[in-house]
C-alpha cells in the first residue's frame, strides 16, 4: 500500500494519511492484521515529521481501525467506527421505515438521542 500527501492541500497532511488508511481499509486494500509501515518509515517516506504520522496513526488507534502492539508494529483491525456507524444508521433506517416513520420523524427521533 503506497500512501501520498499533497503538501499544498487544505486538508492536514496527518488527515490525509488517516483517511487513506481508513478508504484502505474500507475498499478492501488493507485487511485485518496487516501491517501499517513504522511511523518513522512512512515519515521519511512522505517527507513528514515523525510526530504528524503518529497523529494520524493514533487517532487511526482511537477509532478502532488499527493498534499498535509495540515492537510488533501497528496492524489493521478492520474497518473500525466509521464503518461500523454506517452499518448501525443503515440497520435504524429500516427499522424506522418498518414502524412507518416519515424521513423527518427519523431525524427528530436522533436529535433527541443526541441530547
Amino acid at each position: 500500500m503506497r500512501f501520498a500527501v499533497d503538501h499544498d492541500a487544505a486538508e492536514p497532511v496527518y488527515e490525509q494519511v488517516r483517511r487513506q488508511v481508513v478508504e484502505a481499509v474500507s475498499d478492501g486494500l488493507l485487511a485485518p492484521g496487516d501491517k501499517l509501515p513504522p511511523v518513522r518509515t512512512l515519515a521519511s517516506d512522505l517527507g513528514l515529521a515523525v510526530n504528524t504520522v503518529a497523529k494520524a496513526y493514533k487517532e487511526l488507534e482511537a477509532a478502532a481501525v488499527v493498534a499498535t502492539r509495540g515492537r510488533a508494529g501497528t496492524v489493521v483491525l478492520g474497518a473500525g467506527v466509521e464503518q461500523a456507524a454506517r452499518a448501525a444508521a443503515a440497520a435504524y433506517v429500516t427499522r424506522v421505515r418498518e414502524l412507518g416513520l416519515t424521513d423527518a420523524d427519523a431525524l427528530a427521533q436522533v436529535r433527541r438521542a443526541l441530547v
